[in-house]
């Protein structure tokens, strides 16, 4: 099993609760307004960092990082970006897919720093839809919020949404 650690607008300052909750994690995933490349060096010592750039963002990540990510995790397809719109597949296609990539089981944005976990018809084509909130400056009841997931072999196990303080609040 891996589990992955799932979070977005760290706007340059990571939580100290944050980085302690993503201590568990195999891999992670920052989806945009990082806003520092210190973010990704204080994240790549608990996991291997996948990243994309936030509209806060500037290209001072290098290559590494860009607009899209498209991990491949335990065997499950990522599709990440920052703003929902970004990431969103239609029949004419999508911006972040080029023809003939194959589809993602989980699609992740940011940028809304509202926590979402979508699963069933309103998360197509993709199994699950999620934004895991924001870890800074949040804009919803929950507060300050990131995700995990767990997956293995291809298969999603478990995928929550937790506040830094370690409580549950969505769960499939």
């Amino acid at each position: 099993m891996t589990r992955i650690g799932i979070l977005s607008d760290t706007h340059g300052s990571l939580d100290p609760k944050a980085y302690a909750a993503l201590a568990d994690c195999d891999a992670i995933i920052h989806a945009g307004d990082i806003c520092g490349p210190a973010i990704l060096r204080e994240l790549e010592t608990l996991a291997p960092v996948t990243a994309v750039l936030g509209n806060n963002d500037f290209d001072e990540y290098g290559s590494a990082v860009s607009h899209f990510a498209h991990p491949v995790i335990d065997g499950v397809r990522f599709l990440v970006g920052h703003k929902p719109g970004d990431v969103r597949i239609s029949f004419s296609g999508s911006a972040a897919l080029a023809p003939g990539d194959p589809l993602p089981d989980v699609i992740i944005h940011g940028h809304t720093h509202v926590p979402r976990l979508v699963t069933g018809p309103d998360a197509r084509p993709a199994s699950i839809l999620l934004c895991p909130g924001a870890v800074y400056r949040p804009r919803s009841e929950y507060g300050r919020t990131l995700a995990k997931m767990d997956v293995e072999n291809g298969r999603i196990l478990r995928t929550v949404i937790e506040d830094l303080n370690g409580k549950v609040l969505f769960e499939k």
